[in-house]
């Protein structure tokens, strides 16, 4: 390469990197509290069961829950979790179901604050002025009793849901599809929150919203565990 052409392109591709590098950090932040970036080395991170439910969509475009799907979604779930060890940390529990149980209006308060952050936050139409584009949610003193029993420094709370076309829809999107139809086959939706357990702030935060993933077999239920945990905070 001529030395007046190497002089043009290092800058260049030096001020893309730069820029690049910019553009990542600034995704990833999205995901964190003002202020957060890391877990404190040796803090202790309880896991509490996920929300989940999976549904089948019939050749008519019915939804109906599937307990077997959901039930075997569960495992392959907590199996994906367990091989999160060394994202999620050392110092990890689980919170078991009677105790999460006891933990329902906690439970059902994150749930609420969650679809909030999952509305108000990472929906550009919806943003809330007053919290200037930061991720700046808590759940206050109430999770005093999650921290009392468990005695973890934050927890992690996740809720999925996923539905799939039956053999029957999937015929019927594609005959929609030779007549120029718009049909919907399936979806999976889904957030993962952080709590400061210390503080009740929510200190990180992902969502996923597509038409891929399935819960139903290990492999991808894997990915989509990966998926949620996207920029999850590290120990440091």
């Amino acid at each position: 390469m001529p030395h007046w052409l190497t002089r043009i392109t290092r800058p260049l591709l030096a001020a893309t990197l730069l820029l690049a590098g910019a553009a990542w950090a600034d995704d990833a932040s999205k995901h964190l509290a003002p202020g957060f970036s890391t877990r404190a080395a040796g803090s202790k991170l309880v896991v509490v069961p996920a929300d989940m439910e999976l549904y089948s969509i019939s050749a008519g475009g019915v939804i109906e829950p599937r307990a077997d799907w959901t039930e075997a979604a569960q495992k392959n779930f907590v199996q994906a979790l367990d091989g999160q060890g060394k994202l999620l940390g050392p110092e990890v529990s689980r919170l078991d179901l009677p105790a999460a149980d006891e933990m329902a209006e906690i439970l059902s308060l994150e749930r609420a604050v969650a679809s909030a952050i999952a509305m108000h936050h990472r929906n550009g139409d919806m943003k809330l002025q007053t919290k200037g584009g930061q991720l700046d949610w808590s759940l206050g003193d109430a999770v005093k009793p999650l921290k009392e029993r468990t005695g973890a420094d934050y927890a992690l709370f996740t809720w999925v849901r996923d539905t799939y076309a039956s053999g029957e829809r999937k015929a019927a999107m594609m005959a929609l599809a030779l007549i120029g139809a718009i049909s919907l086959g399936g979806e999976q939706v889904g957030h993962a929150s952080l709590v400061d357990l210390n503080t009740g702030r929510v200190v990180w935060f992902n969502e996923i919203d597509r038409w891929s993933g399935d819960l139903r077999e290990p492999a991808p239920a894997r990915e989509t565990v990966e998926s949620l945990l996207k920029d999850f905070p590290v120990l440091k």
